[in-house]
């Protein structure tokens, strides 16, 4: 299966792979899925049929593979984290605009997320291309960006205190002494196209390397604003079967918590990335 043909999600981020299955896709074909993530920021494909041991295969042809610290595991498959709400727990994972893993020294490069059960309707998921917000911003705010890198850490979400240690998820994550900072350029040159992309993110950045937060707040949230506009977003409805591939560097996602009452399980598998610097 050498030829792929893709269809835009929205005018600035996302695409999807037409009339493919990822069990059998030669090198051409599968050179073209990962210039697609490159080139759109995330890859939807529908209706696959793969086992936990071919999802792993999958993505060990992305690269490396990083277990998840917080996420409970798949049983038997440690690469596999399941993302899930029960059909009594009223919080989600993710149900805020973020950046996976950005709070780690070499952050991931995406992620590929399975879905295995899903509500009847809603439980999309948001992704926000941080190409075109960067773009939009004026010049002389560019420039003031590359000189600028930013702290990021997970600590306030995932520790003991943290935000979901106060909800109903606070049972099925672990991790919750692990301690991380990093600190990351503002803007990025993606490493394959060379695009300029906003790398800061509302759930993980902190503040801006030698600013206090105080000090940091107004052009985060500035900043924050303009990746969350409409224009910059696709929208991705799941069925069982749904998969979908991003690129951390250059979006953002948002999972949306409107399905209470109905189970949704979804397995992720975290890709290796390599240093921002």
């Amino acid at each position: 299966m050498s030829n792929v043909h893709f269809a835009p999600l929205a005018d600035h981020v996302g695409v999807e792979a037409l009339n493919i299955d990822l069990n059998a896709i030669d090198d051409t074909a599968f050179g073209a899925l990962r210039q697609a993530v490159a080139d759109h920021g995330v890859l939807f494909v529908r209706d696959q049929q793969l086992t936990p041991e071919q999802h792993i295969a999958f993505a060990r042809r992305w690269g490396g593979i990083d277990v998840n610290n917080y996420f409970p595991a798949n049983g038997g498959y440690p690469e596999i984290a399941e993302v899930r709400k029960s059909e009594t727990q009223t919080t989600n994972i993710g149900g805020g605009w973020h950046t996976d893993h950005s709070y780690d020294q070499v952050p991931a490069m995406g992620s590929i997320l399975l879905a295995r059960e899903t509500p009847p309707s809603g439980g999309d998921t948001l992704f926000a291309g941080m190409g075109a917000a960067f773009d939009s911003l004026s010049d002389g705010l560019k420039d003031t960006l590359r000189g600028l890198r930013a702290v990021h850490s997970a600590d306030h979400i995932y520790s003991t205190g943290g935000i979901y240690a106060q909800t109903d998820q606070a049972a099925d994550l672990k991790g919750h002494d692990i301690r991380t900072r990093a600190v990351h350029p503002v803007a990025l040159r993606h490493p394959v196209t060379g695009r300029e992309l906003l790398y800061v993110n509302p759930a993980f950045t902190l503040h801006f390397e030698g600013w206090t937060r105080e000090e940091s707040l107004p052009l985060l949230q500035y900043l924050y604003e303009v990746g969350m506009r409409p224009e910059f977003q696709c929208r991705v409805q799941w069925a069982p079967g749904s998969l979908a591939i991003w690129d951390n560097r250059s979006t953002w996602h948002f999972a949306m918590n409107d399905y209470h009452g109905h189970r949704r399980l979804m397995h992720r598998i975290t890709i290796s990335g390599e240093p921002l610097e």
